[in-house]
């Protein structure tokens, strides 16, 4: 089963955190297989969260754009360099392919070679040289083995297609020799005499047990065949190593890894058909042909605490979403086939999670209820925003309770975590928790970064808007502000790009200035975004 993998938006709060993991394992304990993300760099509130109840850290993910990995192309589709042309024009055909990539005995790739390789073959003009294996020689004559001197077959090909007589007298056979006769017993005498290097005995020849005794001697290889000569002069070059007919040694070849767009963008500048596939070894894999790419298997996910675009992971178009569970209003994310979507009007995406596992009967242990209770008293200011709803106060006593805290302590040591600007520089305040929204082809940035003391970022305002109009600037935001969201005063003090001061005033319907304080402003999704959005829209 492929495993699903459960992520929250790019700037990681501590909902989207432990929504992903409290939702992964309620999936997984009911026979499902999934795995908690994150797409951003946790902040200090939620990395305090896992700390204090013992749970890991989501792995990152960078993306969920197809690679070829999710590509059903020709798994495992190569041959080793020393099976037979035969072999590989076999193999080729069966899977009806114009190509086959060649590797060496410990795997890694040596070649490709093309169905105009095997057209080559046939009017080669060095057509008497021999390099195979004995084994390669009995399985393309379907040969039976009369005596093995060696392993390996190295020489030039004869025929005995002269009388006997005149073969005698005029051909000088040498130790590099290949002969391919047919029962004329003078001319085999003749080439185990000679320690020619093999004989081939064609049409099922008879061959004297005396002659067999000289070969075994002289060391000449025996192999006998029901084919006729000409039919084994024509298929015996095909026994030779696959590997001698290898004409391109480097070509394009991909990653398993690499993306199917970039792969799709050199194509369209090399329109080959053929591609070998590698991992980071150069071992061989298989082979893409161009339109394996129409088959695909995307990546599976699962969206938490967001159902914006802009907010997601790179490559979300190319991935398959599952289901999404946020409590945000709708954003823009669409999908090309029905899904589960559970949007609820309550305070964190951590009180829906919980709400599944009463609904399915589920046990929460200890650690998985302190990781939900973490994300709904950040999300709530520990229950005094706004947007706290019965469900939050009914999720928050319940799951202290199993967790083994109190809620209001726990909630102010969890705040206090992320209040700290030690290590931080301005850039990591506004992006600890930092979304984007999107409103008539316009974006906008909203930060929020709660502190119990805003003097420590009120002497350096002037730095602060700098980097805000920086932001705005290189990425074309209408607006850029952070919100300093003091927990004791309970309100907002805004800093915003200088660009931005128009709307601003607008949403406040004031002269605002930057550190100007808004009363009872807590809440990004219901004191902030709204407005904005109302004031873009118009």
């Amino acid at each position: 089963m492929k495993k699903t993998m459960i992520f929250g938006h790019k700037k990681p709060d501590t909902d989207s955190v432990m929504s992903a993991i409290g939702l992964s394992y309620l999936k997984n304990s009911l026979g499902e297989n999934t795995e908690p993300r994150v797409i951003g760099d946790i902040n200090k509130e939620s990395h305090f969260a896992l700390q204090y109840f013992g749970l890991k850290e989501p792995k990152y993910l960078n993306d969920v754009k197809l690679q070829l990995k999710d590509v059903h192309y020709h798994k495992g589709f190569f041959i080793h360099d020393t099976e037979s042309i035969y072999d590989g024009y076999q193999a080729m055909l069966r899977e009806e392919l114009t190509g086959i990539p060649v590797v060496k005995k410990d795997g890694t790739f040596a070649g490709l070679v093309t169905i105009k390789n095997f057209s080559h073959i046939l009017i080669n003009e060095n057509v008497e040289d021999l390099y195979t294996s004995y084994d390669n020689l009995l399985r393309v004559l379907k040969a039976e083995e009369v005596y093995r001197a060696s392993d390996e077959i190295i020489g030039k090909i004869l025929v005995a297609a002269y009388r006997s007589t005149t073969f005698l007298s005029n051909v000088e056979l040498n130790p590099n020799d290949i002969l391919i006769v047919g029962d004329r017993h003078s001319v085999i005498e003749y080439a185990v005499h000679s320690s020619v290097k093999m004989i081939i005995l064609s049409g099922n020849s008879y061959i004297k047990e005396e002659h067999v005794e000289i070969a075994r001697k002289n060391g000449v290889n025996i192999i006998r065949t029901p084919y006729d000569t000409y039919r084994v002069s024509r298929l015996v070059l095909l026994a030779n190593y696959v590997k001698t007919m290898i004409e391109i040694y480097n070509p394009t070849k991909f990653l398993e890894t690499d993306f199917v767009s970039d792969v799709i963008d050199k194509n369209n500048k090399l329109k080959h058909t053929n591609y070998p596939v590698i991992d980071k070894n150069n071992r061989c894999l298989g082979l893409l042909k161009i339109t394996d790419l129409s088959e695909k298997n995307p990546k599976k996910v699962i969206l938490v605490d967001h159902n914006e675009k802009l907010q997601s992971v790179e490559g979300l178009e190319e991935a398959e979403i599952l289901e999404i569970f946020d409590h945000h209003n709708l954003g823009s994310i669409t999908t090309n086939n029905p899904i589960n979507f559970r949007n609820m009007s309550v305070g964190s995406t951590c009180t829906i999670v919980y709400s599944m596992f009463r609904e399915r009967n589920v046990e929460i242990p200890p650690m998985i209820a302190g990781a939900l209770l973490s994300g709904i008293l950040s999300d709530t200011l520990i229950l005094k925003s706004p947007t706290a709803t019965p469900k939050d106060v009914e999720a928050v006593q319940n799951l202290a309770k199993i967790a083994g805290v109190s809620y209001q302590d726990y909630g102010m040591e969890l705040l206090k975590s992320g209040t700290s600007l030690k290590g931080m520089s301005k850039e990591d305040v506004l992006y600890n928790d930092f979304k984007l929204f999107s409103v008539n082809g316009r974006s906008f940035g909203i930060g929020q970064f709660f502190t119990i003391n805003f003097d420590d970022i009120k002497k350096d305002i002037d730095g602060y808007v700098q980097v805000l109009d920086r932001v705005a600037e290189g990425n074309n935001y209408q607006l850029v502000a952070l919100y300093v969201t003091d927990i004791i005063r309970n309100g907002s003090y805004v800093l915003y790009n200088q660009k931005g001061a128009n709307i601003m005033n607008l949403a406040y319907q004031d002269d605002v200035f930057e550190g100007y304080f808004v009363e009872g402003c807590v809440s990004r999704k219901k004191h902030v975004v709204p407005i904005i959005m109302e004031i873009l829209e118009s």
